[in-house]
């Protein structure tokens, strides 16, 4: 295959569209629904039952199953067997733009081992069919006689509705599509859109108290025991307690993440470590979710004892023992004051607690429209050419969407609009674009996993109200052999404020929960939470029907973002340096001031350094007019279109082959020894520069401590003694006039100035530090 040329930056960056959106003319006000999306005809043609069918087997009997035919394209229903009574209930959607025929033909068919015998059909001419647009009321079935193919009337009813509609009816999502049919029939599920919500997640807390009257199973030892909690595949563990004492106390807190509804329950085990490796059961107790308080606030819940019970193997059979008192003291509570992160905290989609009494009212809609994508590459070969079946898959809070399947298509269609509740502007909509590699029912079997072709975030917070955005964003990928281009996909995005008071007030307040800040987790707890919640969020989805599979789930919630990447290490540090730029421009320009570069300006900068001494207070007025002014200027080159993925900020354009191949490296790593140590020394240099910056700040913080510890005698008693010089000089000057002098001083003439540090430098470096007492 022949190395695409590198891109132009250009063609990295967003297009702005202008797609016929509604199917309304320029001008017209849009009142339809699907008013982000450009509108799409088909034919459909709901099969629903028939009565009557005669018997055609030689047995007596009749298979009967629909075929509806139009021009090339032709759909099939499922087949019964024995049954002159059928109802399917099916639709069958033809696309408009695809007709080639001026009639569509519903036949009814005798399923037979060597060839299906003809029973009857129904023709339609499409110059005849109605016309329906929601919300307009479904079009109701009627019976329709059937006919043999010389038009003469059979034996049979079958009961149809055939409109013309466009991609906002009902029937869409389940219908059967024309540019489907190639698709084998267990591969059909695979390819429709549907709507999703990932389940209500709680973080779930257990205090674990303490343990009483244990009974080991060793009676010469006081055990050494610990507590293991389980809640389905997670399982955590307190600290060992070695005491002397049958009566341990641990008082630790164990979080884990639980979905609705409550299908597992909490397992606990009170163990003794026998030895390294050897761990004795000594009692267990299972607890029910369903009757564990739930709290929304930072108030302590009652605790509770609970009776440990002791199980014996007999047989294979687990036995519960009798007379067994031991019992353990917990506090477990459903934590409702929380947001379950689930996603990376950079691209929260949703910041709402868990309870829905805390929820605050929503403050706007958001819309999507994914309309199309051009210039898809192929990502599959079949029949000895390149291929594509793509879909788009969004996220936004709890709502997932995914589109229809496009079948073999370099510039698919979706046309569909979505919606979601806005409860904060500071939230991220992410949309996928995945190519389907289950097209056929044997590849799930095969671990086949469906392909990324690119995503998209936008910024709620970043878009104006009220406003359409039509944009073609560039689908970027990073591979092991560098950034690539994998086509572009259009979208229309607008985000509607139902109160803007509610909006702005929004700005004031905490980003997540008020129990976030209150009963704070720790960064560790944190990670290994949204861990858990990815788990059982990309578990559940996987469930659903078309699933949502693991590999999509984890692309969108961008799981590995917290992994080792050389390239996002430069990449940060450069944003760094972009942050700290203007600080350093300023700091350059002041010593410009200082050296009379520019004689004018450094005099009109001791003019308004007068001014502000001999009026203070205008100090403040004059900065924040200042920021005013500077706001009110860039107004002019504000940002007119969302932001995209960045190339050049995300270092993909320049980053190496080997730092690449390393950042897309298996954890733990899959390659050769050699490599490894060479990355090895690689980052040890890297973090050897690191380890002396951070060195140095500890120093220069080392030598302020100093000042005043006395761990140089002689530089501490000059420092005491100019404390208290300066206190009296200080007291009996007026402020201002030492501001005065001191700018004078700053600002002076180079004439006056000299090449050697100043006093001040040359006594703070020759402070002492710490780092006489390093190893």
């Amino acid at each position: 295959m022949m190395q695409r040329p590198p891109l132009r930056p250009e063609e990295y960056s967003l297009k702005e569209t202008s797609p016929h959106l509604g199917g309304a003319a320029a001008g017209d006000k849009l009142t339809t629904t699907y008013d982000l999306v450009e509108q799409m005809q088909y034919l459909y043609v709901r099969v629903v039952k028939a009565k009557e069918l005669p018997n055609k087997d030689i047995t007596g009997s009749c298979d009967p199953y629909v075929e509806v035919k139009l021009g090339n394209y032709k759909g099939q229903t499922r087949h019964f067997e024995k049954k002159n009574n059928p109802e399917w209930n099916q639709v069958f959607a033809f696309s408009k733009e695809r007709i080639q025929s001026s009639f569509v033909e519903i036949v009814v068919k005798d399923k037979d081992l060597v060839k299906d015998d003809f029973i009857g059909r129904v023709i339609f001419d499409l110059n005849e069919v109605p016309k329906r647009v929601p919300p307009d009321s479904p079009l109701a079935p009627q019976w329709y006689r059937m006919e043999d193919r010389n038009g003469h009337k059979v034996k049979g009813e079958l009961m149809l509705a055939v409109w013309m509609g466009t991609q906002a009816d009902e029937a869409f999502p389940e219908a059967w599509h024309s540019d489907a049919a190639s698709v084998p029939g267990d591969g059909l599920a695979s390819i429709r859109s549907k709507v999703y919500l990932t389940p209500k997640l709680w973080y779930l807390r257990v205090n674990v108290i303490e343990a009483q009257d244990l009974i080991p199973n060793d009676k010469t030892r006081f055990p050494e025991v610990y507590v293991k909690a389980m809640l389905g595949n997670q399982v955590l563990r307190t600290r060992v307690f070695a005491s002397r004492t049958l009566n341990p106390m641990w008082n630790e807190d164990l979080m884990f993440v639980a979905a609705e509804p409550f299908e597992e329950h909490l397992i606990l085990s009170v163990e003794d470590r026998v030895a390294p490796g050897k761990d004795e059961v000594i009692g267990r107790t299972i607890i029910s979710l369903q009757h564990v308080p739930r709290r929304l606030d930072h108030r302590l819940l009652t605790s509770q004892w609970y009776n440990l019970e002791k199980h014996v193997i007999i047989d294979g059979e687990h036995k519960k023992e009798t007379k067994f008192s031991s019992r353990i003291h917990l506090r477990i509570c459903l934590e409702g004051g929380y947001h379950v992160l689930d996603e990376s905290t950079h691209y929260s989609s949703d910041l709402r607690p868990t309870a829905k009494p805390l929820w605050k009212p929503s403050i706007g809609i958001l819309e999507l429209g994914i309309l199309t994508a051009q210039g898809l590459l192929p990502m599959k070969t079949k029949d000895g050419r390149g291929t594509t079946d793509a879909y788009c898959v969004a996220k936004y809070g709890q709502k997932w969407v995914r589109t229809r399947t496009i079948i073999d298509s370099f510039t698919p269609k979706w046309n569909e609009q979505y919606t979601w509740e806005v409860y904060d502007p500071c939230t991220v909509i992410t949309i996928g674009v995945f190519d389907n590699c289950h097209l056929n029912g044997g590849e799930k079997a095969n671990g086949a996993r469906d392909t990324r072709i690119g995503k998209v975030r936008i910024r709620l917070s970043t878009l104006e109200t009220d406003r359409v955005y039509t944009h073609s964003y560039p689908l970027i990928v990073l591979t092991p052999g560098g950034v690539k281009k994998m086509g572009e996909v259009q979208l229309a995005v607008r985000f509607t404020c139902s109160s803007l008071l509610n909006m702005m007030h929004l700005y004031s307040q905490p980003l997540l929960p008020k129990m976030h800040y209150v009963h704070p987790l720790s960064v560790i707890q944190v990670d290994n939470l949204r861990r858990q919640a990815t788990n059982i969020v990309s578990t559940r989805l996987g469930r659903a029907e078309p699933p949502l599979r693991k590999e999509i789930v984890e692309y969108m919630l961008d799981v590995d973002s917290h992994m080792w990447s050389m390239r996002k290490s430069k990449a940060n540090f450069f944003r760094i340096m972009g942050v700290l730029s203007p600080l350093i421009a300023v700091a350059k320009w002041f010593d410009q001031i200082c050296l009379w570069r520019n004689p004018l300006t450094t005099i009109l900068i001791h003019v308004l350094f007068v001014i502000l001494v001999l009026y203070p207070e205008l100090i403040l007025p004059t900065i924040f007019l200042y920021l005013f002014l500077i706001g009110v200027w860039y107004y002019r080159w504000r940002p007119r279109q969302p932001p995209h993925m960045d190339t050049r900020l995300s270092h993909a354009e320049t980053a190496h082959p080997d730092e690449l191949d390393e950042e897309f490296d298996t954890f733990p790593t899959s390659r050769p020894p050699d490599i490894v140590r060479m990355r090895y020394d690689r980052l040890r240099s890297v973090a050897g520069r690191i380890q002396t910056v951070v060195g140095d700040l500890a120093t220069q913080g080392e030598r302020l401590q100093s000042l005043l510890s006395w761990r140089d005698p002689r530089a501490t008693a000059l420092f005491v003694v100019f404390c208290f010089i300066a206190a009296i000089v200080l007291y009996v000057t007026p402020f201002r006039v030492v501001v005065f002098l001191a700018g004078l001083y700053v600002l002076r003439h180079p004439r006056f100035r000299h090449r050697m540090p100043s006093v001040p430098l040359n006594f703070f470096r020759r402070l002492p530090a710490r780092t006489d007492s390093m190893l």
